[in-house]
């Protein structure tokens, strides 16, 4: 087994037991498009019905049932989170943001700040609560996965969304530093005064919004690697903690790439809208003015063809960044020194599953949606491979005899509220 760091940064500790042999055991998914459907119409209709009302049903609903057709070394996951916490989840995220609505539309702007405030303090929060509840409600093999954090750990790693803040406010007060003339323009079409003539930009200003962009993007890698990092190497299984090996910078090198096929798919886009206007402009000119109606159709119908490009630009890039990512996850984290996965995801293969997934779903109005959904999960969860130390069996009977009694499930079942997706 390769060397990983425990929750403290240091390497990990061997187990209480030490099975010499490792036994490979690859995932794979039950379930089929067409059952998915069903499930999935089924959440779509009554959702519409009840206004949205049933969505933390129909969430409970799609994650039994991906949860059950999950087979890891021939046993599937169990998702068991009572339905009244994933409710109560439910109606505090909406009373939150209806009150958001309300402060917003009707300009309180107080309030508003004052959410926006506690919407940063408690981010943190709702993500760890909602880690807490995921994995305390899922169980294999009887074994009951926990995140073990403690809320320092969690605001700990936070320090991302804080510095993002700084960033953007040390961008106004620069910008304000920079061009006084804007902030009186502001407050001239508050007040309703006369308006005044809008700021010059210059080299500094623009040079200070895109630093603040480019340090944006650092903080939201960073929060990710943060986050990621905490839950594998805080989550537990029995008294086995997650092993981590990924660095910072993996992840800033899978960003880097993504950009590059996204400017990829930019610049393969503009030479298909480029030839699609010179041929648009050699029809115009031989329609003339005789027929402006026919002038109208073409203008529009290039402009929901180029917002359809646009869009499916982003999904080459999308997609690869998410195989990148999960092949970096699953190649570098692992259980104590009982178990480690592998992972031989195709990133070309996924991308053009993903793009196939996109072009039916929109061919079907979105009916393909199910379809494409089990699909991909398929291809990712099928290119995983459990090797453990040992037969399954050994290792779950010393995982179960680790696992704490019935005061720590009662304490898992009372943590945390489904609060996020």
């Amino acid at each position: 087994m390769d060397d990983y760091r425990n929750g403290s940064g240091a390497p990990a500790q061997g187990p209480s037991f030490a099975p010499q042999t490792i036994d490979a055991h690859p995932l794979a998914f039950t379930g089929g498009g067409g059952e998915y459907f069903r499930v999935w119409i089924v959440n779509v209709l009554l959702s519409i019905v009840t206004l949205g009302l049933y969505t933390p049903w129909a969430r409970r609903r799609t994650a039994q049932y991906f949860y059950g057709h999950t087979q890891v070394a021939g046993s599937p996951l169990e998702f068991t989170a009572p339905q009244g916490k994933m409710v109560k989840g439910f109606v505090l995220l909406t009373m939150i943001m209806l009150a958001y609505n309300i402060a917003a539309n009707s300009g309180q702007d107080t309030a508003v700040a004052l959410f926006l405030l506690a919407g940063a303090l408690l981010a943190p929060y709702i993500w760890a609560s909602a880690m807490r509840f995921r994995l305390a409600s899922t169980r294999w093999r009887g074994l009951r996965l926990q995140f073990a954090a403690s809320w320092r750990e969690v605001y700990t790693a936070s320090w991302p969304v804080f510095a993002l803040a700084l960033v953007w406010m040390g961008v106004v007060f620069g910008l304000q530093a920079l061009a006084p003339e804007a902030a009186a323009a502001v407050q001239a079409l508050a007040g309703d005064k006369p308006s005044l003539s809008m700021p010059r930009i210059t080299a500094p200003m623009v040079g200070l919004v895109l630093l603040g962009l480019v340090l944006s993007v650092l903080c939201f890698i960073r929060l990710e690697y943060n986050y990621k990092s905490l839950l594998v190497l805080r989550a537990h299984l029995g008294t086995e903690p997650g092993r981590w090996k990924p660095v910072y910078t993996d992840f800033v090198r899978v960003w880097l790439a993504t950009v590059a096929v996204f400017l990829l798919c930019v610049l393969g886009i503009a030479v298909v809208v480029a030839a699609l206007t010179g041929g648009s402009a050699m029809m115009l000119k031989g329609i003339g003015s005789r027929s402006a109606q026919w002038i109208f159709l073409v203008v529009i119908a290039g402009m929901v063809v180029l917002f359809f490009l646009l869009f499916l630009a982003s999904t080459p890039a999308l997609a690869y960044r998410e195989a990148r990512m999960f092949q970096l996850l699953w190649n570098n984290i692992g259980l104590g020194q009982v178990a480690r996965f592998k992972c031989d995801l195709g990133t070309r293969s996924y991308v053009g599953l993903r793009i196939r997934n996109l072009l039916f779903t929109l061919l079907t109005l979105g009916l393909y949606r199910p379809f494409a959904r089990v699909s991909e999960y398929r291809m990712k969860l099928e290119s995983v491979t459990l090797h453990v130390k040992g037969g399954v069996d050994q290792v779950t009977g010393a995982l179960a005899r680790q696992q704490e009694g019935g005061l720590g499930d009662a304490l898992a079942d009372a943590a945390g509220l489904d609060l996020i997706g």
